[in-house]
């Protein structure tokens, strides 16, 4: 099976906290810190899944979850967005522009690798 995800996170921290979680359960992480690097990881990457942060530098989340879905070959990779927008609608703006899902930071670390792997259809 597919181990690659690819994360887009441009915090330091977020990056290193999930990178642990994930790679502590095989994962092998990717990283991009703005949306014009992931967009161009993901040709290379032939991710299982993507993880967006939504409030990012020069492009947001959103519209980096827009150019992912333009791509036929990640149609069927599940986009979940990781971000604070915790406010009423926040999570139906992720979905709108194409995430498959939505986890809200911050990340419960008990939890966060099981959050990640329902998206795939089943634990890993």
């Amino acid at each position: 099976m597919n181990k690659r995800l690819l994360l887009i996170e441009d915090n330091e921290q977020n990056r290193y906290l999930v990178t642990y979680l994930l790679e502590a359960r095989g994962w092998k992480v990717v990283h991009a810190s703005d949306g014009p690097a992931g967009l161009k990881l993901t040709a290379s990457t032939d991710p299982a899944i993507i993880l967006l942060d939504i409030q990012l530098p020069g492009m947001d989340g959103y519209s980096v979850a827009r150019a992912l879905r333009e791509n036929p070959a990640l149609l069927s990779v599940p986009i979940i967005a990781v971000t604070s927008y915790a406010m009423t609608g926040d999570r139906d703006r992720c979905i709108a522009a194409g995430c498959s899902g939505y986890i809200e930071k911050p990340l419960d670390p008990d939890t966060f690798c099981s959050e990640v792997e329902r998206y795939l259809g089943s634990a890993q």
